[in-house]
Formats: C-alpha cells, sequence, structure tokens
C-alpha cells in the first residue's frame, strides 16, 4: 500500500501504539460507555447531577417504575458510575465522582457542536 504522507503517519501510529492504555483499561472504558449507552440510565445520570437522591425520589424526575429504575441503578453502580449509601431505611444515591458530571456535559457539547 502506498501513502502519500508515509513520515507522518508512521510517526503518528507509532505515538498512537506507544501511547495505547492497556487491554484490561480498555475493556473498563467500554464497560462504562456500554452503561451510558441506555437513555433510561442517561435520564437517571442528569436527574443525581443536581445531588443525591432515594429511589423513590429519582422515578419521580425520571418517570418509569421503581423496579426499572432500581435495575438500571444496579448497572450504574456496577460500573463505578454511581455510588449508594444507607440512609435510615432508604438507599441514596449519588454521582460517583466529578469526573461523571464532565461526561455528561461533554458529551451535550458535542451534540450541540456543528462540525
Amino acid at each position: 500500500m502506498v501513502c502519500d504522507h508515509e513520515n507522518e503517519h508512521a510517526m503518528a501510529a507509532r505515538r498512537a501504539a506507544e501511547n495505547m492504555p492497556g487491554t484490561e483499561e480498555i475493556a473498563r472504558v467500554a464497560e462504562s460507555f456500554k452503561a451510558l449507552s441506555e437513555s433510561s440510565r442517561l435520564k437517571i445520570l442528569f436527574a443525581l447531577r443536581h445531588g443525591e437522591m432515594c429511589v423513590y425520589h429519582i422515578v419521580e424526575a425520571v418517570g418509569g417504575t421503581q423496579s426499572a429504575v432500581s435495575h438500571q441503578l444496579r448497572i450504574l453502580k456496577g460500573a463505578g458510575i454511581v455510588k449508594a449509601r444507607r440512609d435510615g431505611q432508604n438507599i441514596v444515591y449519588s454521582l460517583a465522582d466529578e469526573h461523571v458530571v464532565a461526561v455528561l456535559e461533554l458529551a451535550c457539547t458535542h451534540q450541540k457542536c456543528k462540525i
């Protein structure tokens, strides 16, 4: 195969290979994106941007049923995107860290971008 920019592209390929995350890290990132890829889970995350909530109030904010929201929260918690804590008889959920907010905001900005 012939490339009109052989040296430039070869250097870029070497840089990319040298800076490529490991297989396990890529798998973890892929799992995070997989967890973010469902619209009802995204609605939950956007709701939790405004502070921690129990399942009852998450259902109120996003609609759906308690069992469906609980199921989605289990997936998000398993992916390390939300965290939970007990408050009396309630389980209260919140975003795992500020990086989750940054990813949501960046995704929204990207969708508004006209290339």
